[in-house]
């Protein structure tokens, strides 16, 4: 058992050449094309029914060899260049070493005592993704980079935590100014009453992420306090329709707290009017939190960065890594207009998070954490701000190509034009062109969830799909083929591949319809 935990003596490494053995074998199912091995569901789940601890331990090969036999193969190879259904994507190849650094070091942020330099990094890490956002001057930045007092964002394990922290830090502030400094101890319901509101509550738009649903749950507002406001027919939030429903939220006895702006929408892309936005919170005195998880790679682009333009208004900021910036699952980020503004949140204890301490952990809901910013911060460096820029404006001319394919392709309908690297469509047959009734918007959901579901069990390629009202004549929900092209490995020639799928495994499931 101790050999286990022992560093490997490099003369008699074998760990060394079964490193390589596995190396080969991952960089053989990286290479392909493909995106998934065909199997059913069913019969992949039938790997892993055995649900008995094995008493006997087994050795390093044989382990590597089931997962090269029953897990590998079957998996999804998000770094194919045919796989543009999701906002998971390739990753550059020199993350693997570095992932193998962090995994060895085994270094532990949320503590000063199990970090040291590793904190430090998180911190610089922060204050330079702060900058890029925020643009405060240099003094600001020497002052709270690495103060014990302040800190100018926290790292997390994505964009739900994030924006999580972000509504926690809203909803404690507006507890604070009922109750004091004692109002986390209080809590809401003492608030509630002190104050005589009902309830409290926050707004943003119908293509808000789920996770925010989530936040007003755990957060025991309960889930219809998440206000949720029309949009408009560019599907960004309907500035009109919410301070209607703000007036009618204090009517209602409701205490508001905070706006969402959404940068970048989920489904379709879409970056809600930030500076309108910034100033109804202004006007209203409410927190403003902007998700920008998928649009905040626009940052590093000079071309399409304007399209941020008020994210240096808010309160919080929610990026994710793990999106634009390719890195691994797992780096998400809350950024912080006030550096002190996390105070609302810290908890504080003498054996783990001590006051006055460097220790990460005493503003964040996570607790132990692994040490990511190697990976933030190797990235930042080893792509600079043009590298990414690069990869931003790839994306986006790619999106922009894709969309006009689509345009000019006799059997399919642009749906959404792409304001980011994000466009929905649905294959819409010749024949029933210019039918525009209800029955003919259900028959074409329904051939658009079979085309996207035969699709997905080829495992050649992989979009996904989506369903939302759309303003036409019918005014129904709409089920559409949504594309998210982050892949800098995904070419023209692979989109149009994508596309004479979809025609003919669209032709063969209208021939069945009819």
């Amino acid at each position: 058992m101790e050999r286990v935990f022992t560093v490997p003596d490099p003369e008699r490494n074998k760990l060394a050449s079964l490193e390589k053995q596995l190396g080969r074998n991952l960089d053989h199912f990286l290479s392909a094309s493909k995106v998934a091995g065909e199997i059913p569901l069913g019969q992949l789940a039938e790997f892993f029914k055995d649900s008995k601890v094995p008493d006997e331990p087994r050795f390093v090969q044989d382990q590597i060899d089931y997962l090269m036999k029953h897990v590998i193969p079957y998996c999804v190879n998000t770094g194919s260049p045919k796989f543009i259904g999701h906002m998971t994507s390739a990753i550059p190849y020199f993350l693997q070493s570095l992932s193998k650094c962090m995994v060895a070091l085994h270094q532990n942020v949320v503590k000063i005592e199990t970090s040291r330099s590793f904190t430090f990094l998180e911190r610089q890490t922060l204050a330079m993704m702060h900058r890029l956002f925020y643009q405060e001057s240099e003094s600001f930045y020497d002052k709270h980079i690495h103060s014990r007092s302040s800190t100018l964002g926290v790292q997390c394990s994505g964009g739900t935590i994030a924006n999580m922290l972000g509504l926690w830090m809203a909803r404690n502030t507006w507890m604070e100014s009922i109750l004091g400094h004692e109002a986390a101890g209080d809590g809401l319901i003492e608030a509630l009453l002190k104050s005589g509101k009902r309830n409290i509550c926050f707004f943003v738009s119908q293509r808000g992420h789920y996770s925010l649903s989530k936040a007003a749950d755990l957060l025991g507002l309960g889930k219809k306090q998440m206000r949720v406001i029309p949009v408009d027919a560019k599907h960004k939030i309907n500035i009109e329709a919410l301070q209607h429903d703000i007036e009618k939220a204090v009517a209602e006895n409701l205490q508001p707290i905070a706006i969402v702006g959404v940068a970048g929408t989920t489904e379709t892309g879409h970056f809600d009017p930030l500076e309108a936005l910034a100033g109804v919170a202004q006007q209203h005195q409410l927190h403003f939190h902007v998700d920008a998880a998928w649009g905040g790679g626009l940052i590093f682009s000079n071309q399409y960065k304007h399209r941020l333009k008020g994210c240096e208004q808010a309160d919080t900021i929610v990026v994710d890594g793990h999106k634009q910036m390719y890195l691994p699952m797992g780096v998400g980020m809350l950024l912080m207009k006030n550096p002190a503004h996390a105070n609302v949140i810290a908890q504080e204890t003498q054996y783990i998070v001590r006051a006055g301490s460097f220790d990460l952990g005493r503003r964040h809901l996570e607790g132990s954490r692994p040490g990511m910013a190697l990976l933030t911060s190797s990235a930042l460096h080893i792509f600079g701000r043009q590298g990414y820029e690069l990869l931003v404006n790839h994306n986006m001319d790619l999106a922009q190509h894709f969309a006009e394919l689509i345009e000019r392709h006799p059997e399919f309908e642009l749906i959404t034009k792409p304001e980011t690297n994000i466009l929905t469509y649905r294959y819409y047959p010749s024949a029933w062109r210019g039918l525009n009734d209800v029955a003919v918007s259900e028959r074409l959901s329904n051939l658009n969830r079979l085309l996207q579901k035969q699709q997905r069990e080829s495992g050649k390629s992989f979009v996904s799909r989506t369903s939302f009202r759309y303003p036409e004549p019918s005014g129904a929900s709409i089920t559409v083929l949504r594309v998210v092209l982050a892949n800098p490995l995904t070419k023209p020639e692979h989109l149009a591949e994508i596309l004479s799928e979809q025609v003919e495994i669209g032709r063969g499931l209208v021939a069945e319809l009819n």
